[in-house]
This record gives C-alpha cells, sequence and structure tokens, in this order.
C-alpha cells in the first residue's frame, strides 16, 4: 500500500535524545531573535506614535489645523499606524510586520518628500532601510529554521 506524503507518521515527534534536543534549541534560536527584535521596534514605533499625536494635541509652534493639509493627512495616518504597528509588532503577528513595513517605507517616503513638515529626509531612509533588511534576514532565518 502507497502512501501520500501527508500520510507519513512525523518520526521527529518520537526521537529523543541529547542531539534532538540540541537541534530544536539551535531551531528556535532565530525565532526568539526574530520575536526580541519585533519587540525592540514596538517600543520604538510607539515612541514614534505617541510623538504624531502630541503633535496633533499639543499646541505648539504650528498647531495642527494650521498645518497644509497634506502634511495634517500624513501625520495623522502615521498617529495611526504607528501605534497599529508597534502593537502588531509586539504580538509578533505577521499583520504587525507587514504593517511595520508600510508604515515605515511611507515614513521614509514622506520625509523626503516633505522634509518641511517631516525632518530627517534622507536619514531616515538610511535608518529604516537597515532596519528593514534586519527584518528580512531575520524572518527569512526563522523560516528557515523551521
Amino acid at each position: 500500500m502507497d502512501y501520500g506524503e501527508a500520510d507519513k507518521p512525523d518520526t521527529e515527534v518520537i526521537l529523543v535524545g541529547g542531539e534532538v534536543a540540541r537541534q530544536r534549541r539551535a531551531a528556535s534560536r532565530w525565532g526568539m531573535l526574530l520575536v526580541v527584535f519585533m519587540r525592540a521596534m514596538a517600543v520604538i514605533w510607539m515612541f514614534f506614535g505617541l510623538a504624531q499625536w502630541k503633535a496633533i494635541l499639543w499646541p505648539g509652534a504650528a498647531p495642527f489645523d494650521s498645518l497644509p493639509g497634506e502634511a495634517a493627512v500624513a501625520i495623522a495616518i502615521f498617529a495611526v499606524a504607528d501605534l497599529l504597528a508597534a502593537v502588531g509588532l509586539w504580538l509578533a503577528a505577521p499583520w504587525g510586520g507587514a504593517l511595520w513595513l508600510a508604515t515605515a517605507a511611507g515614513e521614509a517616503l514622506v520625509s523626503i518628500l516633505m522634509p518641511a513638515w517631516f525632518p530627517g529626509g534622507m536619514l531616515t531612509l538610511i535608518v529604516y532601510a537597515p532596519l528593514i533588511a534586519i527584518y528580512f534576514g531575520i524572518s527569512w532565518m526563522a523560516r528557515r529554521e523551521r
């Protein structure tokens, strides 16, 4: 009788011994590193989101209602998106990583296109690009170890 791939028993779950335990510990390293990285980014992005809300709620040099429409819309979008991305990253959810990638790319683009309202310009891109590359690298290694 010929069994398909799905019908074959999983023999790894019944293996015991030091080598199997070592392989499982090694396999969890990249996954744990991904969770630590995502949580670190969550803390940073929470502060970014709170800074956007500060621009909306705190009367400063330029009150929110006096900003140009494009700047006000960008600030409002990033105020919400940054905090949502922070929650998703803290939970290590796939949607959190996707939202963080979209938010980081959007913030880098807006800081280049509107340097008067979003300071940073190319510096934002220079900082965000390696963070995105690190996220993709760790994600790839974590997926590969599974």
